[in-house]
């Protein structure tokens, strides 16, 4: 099935991710001016996957609290943030802090050939393990 050009299609896997067909490719697009919300077949789909058993009334409460949860994130989204610098600590808005950062130096001599001494199969430094995903 062709796509336009420029047409929004939800993408496959996340509702909450959009994509919009441009030069034959699918590229990311701001999800600004779609509210985020799900329906209860949305409910029923996550369930499925994370193998829940959700009575009904169960299904509904977990909707009603999920689509709170991103009429905050809304809420959130719409406050202008422009011109105002992050911050590294809550704190600094109201004091000077100096953050206690520990510096980057190694405190623990290389033990690799001796760590891999026990190991059933080693290659070039690195531990050999059997193949899980084929």
């Amino acid at each position: 099935m062709a796509k336009a050009k420029g047409e929004i299609i939800p993408y496959r896997y996340q509702k909450l991710d959009w994509l919009r067909l441009t030069r034959g490719a699918l590229q990311p697009v701001s999800i600004e001016k779609y509210p985020m919300s799900l329906t209860s077949d949305d409910i029923a789909r996550i369930a499925n996957l994370a193998r829940l058993a959700l009575k009904p009334e169960e299904g509904a409460r977990m909707l009603t609290q999920i689509n709170g949860f991103f009429d905050m994130v809304e809420q959130i989204r719409a406050v202008d943030t422009a011109g105002v610098e992050p911050l590294a600590h809550p704190m600094a808005t109201i004091q000077e802090i100096s953050l206690r950062l520990r510096d980057d130096i190694a405190s623990e001599p290389n033990n690799r050939e001796a760590n891999q001494q026990n190991a059933p199969a080693v290659e070039r430094g690195l531990f050999l393990v059997p193949r899980v995903i084929e």
